[in-house]
């Protein structure tokens, strides 16, 4: 059974940074494209960037993008996201989703499993 685990939330300043990692279980991240999104209360989950398994590309959603970077670590089985010159409009659960045809969307009806969120806030 795919598990997911999203680990490395927790407050940073403005302009800070933080990398979040979604730690794969039960396949590996070869067989799914993995996504992040990230969910504040009251709005729809938004996607910020996921990494496709079948050929690598990577797509970011223009909020973050040249801001985040998403990486994959195929031998640690995880998926990071570095997260840089954060803002506190960031602040959100952070999410990450396998989609096992290994496209990658930041559509997150696309996506099959999903971990159980960590919490970043960014404030003064």
């Amino acid at each position: 059974e795919l598990h997911l685990v999203e680990s490395g939330g927790g407050w940073v300043q403005p302009v800070g940074s933080l990398t979040l990692a979604c730690t794969v279980s039960g396949a590996t991240i070869r067989e799914y494209a993995i996504g992040w999104f990230r969910l504040v209360p009251g709005m729809v989950r938004e996607g910020l960037s996921c990494i496709s398994s079948l050929d690598k590309s990577t797509y970011y959603a223009d909020s973050v993008r040249g801001r985040f970077a998403i990486a994959a670590d195929n031998e640690r089985n995880v998926v990071f996201l570095h997260m840089n010159r954060l803002k506190p409009e960031d602040t959100a659960v952070y999410f990450c989703g396998a989609e096992r045809l290994g496209l990658g969307y930041l559509d997150a009806g696309r996506y099959d499993v999903w971990g159980q969120g960590t919490q970043v806030t960014v404030s003064s």
